[in-house]
């Protein structure tokens, strides 16, 4: 299976891609991960996508593609995939198809997990990361036990420049300008779920199994 997690930044697709990942054996394909990794590593286009990310803006379809087209080419006919932040557009979208088509394979599942602005902009906005272990906390509903301190190795816990409000409303307007029209695409083919967000984590996965049909 082919299963495509689509929402906004926030709203829990890459919680929900870690239980299909764990649970399931999904292999969990994050293009804001792997972006963040090259930019770690120092890698060329990690360099090269640094600053655009920095400001919330969306990398070029083209990147972003030769990402997934390196994975999915490694990737066995029978793994179940779990796309998480790709496609972004409808071009994308295009591209997608068109890749899988050389594997014999389709987008199986696209689950649109849907959260009001404020709640995400409450979510995002309360995020903070180490800055040596790179472990996820938030100051609201998952704070580390001294404030500022990594509870795992006593690193510093920072607010990425991409969680901050600013930044946020941007990307948030991006998304309801480029990537819902995503929505129509993929009702239209019959394989669209439509998850209410707005949940504890767990009914979230409740329903997005009962949407698989696992």
């Amino acid at each position: 299976m082919i299963a495509i997690l689509l929402g906004p930044p926030g709203s829990g697709k890459g919680t929900q891609a870690k239980v299909l990942k764990e649970k399931y054996k999904f292999l969990h394909l994050s293009t804001g991960d792997m972006l963040r990794a090259a930019i770690n590593a120092k890698t060329p286009l990690g360099l090269k996508v640094q600053d655009i990310m920095a400001r919330g803006e969306l990398v070029s379809d083209e990147i972003v593609l030769d990402l997934i087209k390196e994975k999915i080419a490694e990737t066995s006919p029978n793994q179940n995939v779990v796309l998480d932040g790709y496609p972004r557009n409808v071009n994308q979208a295009h591209s997608l198809a068109t890749l899988l088509s050389k594997y014999e394979r389709k987008v199986d599942k696209v689950l649109s997990i849907e959260v009001d602005s404020e709640s995400l902009i409450t979510r995002l906005t309360g995020r903070r990361t180490c800055k040596v272990c790179g472990a996820g906390y938030h100051v609201q509903f998952h704070p580390s036990k001294k404030a500022g301190v990594c509870d795992q190795c006593g690193g510093e816990l920072v607010q990425r420049r991409d969680d901050m409000v600013d930044v946020i409303k941007d990307r948030l307007k991006v998304f309801e300008g480029q990537t819902s029209p995503l929505k129509n695409f993929y009702s239209s083919q019959g394989v669209l779920e439509v998850i209410q967000g707005d949940q504890q984590p767990q009914e979230v996965t409740q329903e997005i199994n009962r949407a698989m049909g696992i």
